[in-house]
């Protein structure tokens, strides 16, 4: 819990920038989640440091959230600080011609149209994947055509402490909808750092038009294959590594689209999508999963794990 003296401070330091007992259902797409004991949306990375440090002192758990897409939260909602990256700035800093320094904070979207329209290739792969930079370096957020890690060059990730740290390509690991760090920044002391920052991509010169009219193509294909107009967190289930068919064909073959619990159902466009179709709880979403889990299991011998990040009580 929160004790007065912490809550007076928040009041003082942030005047109406943190909010108290704030629903979770405002701040990510699937629409549900419950309260968090405090919400805060910091602009700078001055402030995200004394927000840090302060909770340090005060003995409470912190949570770092970027845009929510991704993300579950459950019916009893958080305890402790969450922080949202969404105010995190939207710097864009270009180092060379090809290489960018950019804020965690910023929409991948908005990037994915800084690349286009100043002709730089790489990004294109995301274009139409909701959320903020931070959230999909942090996910290896990616599609068929690519994922996060084929341009990323380097981190700036932020320590309990107040410490701003630079993790260079050869202390990430990337995995399929993963990232750690080496066993070289664990020894260093880097694993535990609360917070990403900023994000360095390496990208390479291309014509405009010509990204312009693949970006085009990639977003009428999301259109056409996927419920982008109702709730959802996006693909719930990562595809497993070895098995006869992606999760959505899985579930798929498994008779389960369309299928409801609550207000959550499984999408009869893409089964590896579970949306909130009539307000719908977290439990009756994570009902639906387990039953798909169960199912799956049973039909085709895989266990899927889920690519949606589980959080709350």
């Amino acid at each position: 819990m929160v004790d007065n003296s912490l809550k007076n401070w928040l009041k003082e330091k942030w005047r109406g920038r943190v909010r108290f007992d704030e629903p979770m259902s405002k701040h990510t797409s699937l629409r549900v989640g419950g309260p968090a004991d405090v919400y805060a949306e910091p602009e700078t990375r001055e402030e995200m440091i004394r927000l840090i440090q302060e909770c340090g002192r005060q003995n409470l758990s912190c949570t770092v959230i970027g845009g929510g897409t991704n993300l579950l939260v459950k019916d009893r909602g958080i305890r402790g600080l969450v922080i949202s990256m969404m105010k995190f700035g939207s710097e864009i800093c270009p180092s060379s011609e090809a290489v960018l320094s950019v804020s965690a904070g910023m929409k991948l979207g908005s990037l994915c149209r800084y690349c286009i329209d100043r002709g730089l290739e790489g990004m294109n792969f995301a274009v139409g994947i909701p959320g903020t930079v931070g959230g999909a370096v942090m996910m290896n957020a990616g599609t068929a055509s690519g994922s996060m890690q084929d341009t990323v060059e380097s981190l700036d990730v932020l320590h309990s402490d107040g410490r701003i740290c630079r993790l260079q390509r050869t202390q990430l690991h990337f995995a399929y909808r993963s990232l750690k760090t080496s066993a070289f920044s664990l020894k260093a002391g880097l694993s535990d750092f609360v917070a990403l920052v900023s994000v360095r991509f390496c990208l390479w010169p291309a014509d405009p038009e010509k990204l312009k009219k693949e970006a085009q193509s990639m977003m009428e294909i999301r259109r056409k294959k996927q419920p982008v107009t109702v709730p959802s967190a996006g693909c719930f289930f990562k595809n497993p590594a070895a098995g006869p068919g992606s999760a959505g064909e899985l579930i798929d073959r498994a008779g389960l689209k369309g299928k409801y619990v609550g207000g959550a159902q499984i999408s009869e466009k893409h089964a590896n999508f579970i949306i909130n179709r009539n307000s719908a709880s977290a439990a009756d979403i994570l009902t639906l999963a387990e039953i798909v889990r169960e199912t799956v299991s049973e039909k085709f011998g895989i266990i899927l794990e889920t690519e949606v990040k589980i959080i709350g009580e």
